[in-house]
């Protein structure tokens, strides 16, 4: 079982933001290659990420991790 798990961890390249309040991982499922232009690419992902947060923001799940800090 380790192995199959080992290997769903290879799939996807993973990135780590870090700034000083949030450390998040995130693994890439979309293949950037096909963007020449490193500029183009960058901007790309960039507006991915965008769209990602703007998605999440949107979501009940997104209230509940608020939630987390009520005391």
């Amino acid at each position: 079982m380790d192995d199959f798990l080992d290997s769903l961890d290879s799939l996807y390249p993973e990135l780590t933001l870090e700034t000083d309040d949030i450390i998040m991982t995130i693994a890439i499922k979309k293949d950037y290659s096909y963007i020449e232009d490193l500029d183009k690419r960058k901007e790309e992902f960039i507006n991915d990420l965008k769209a990602f947060i703007k998605e999440f923001e949107e979501t009940p799940e997104s209230d509940e991790f608020m939630k987390y800090y009520d005391y």
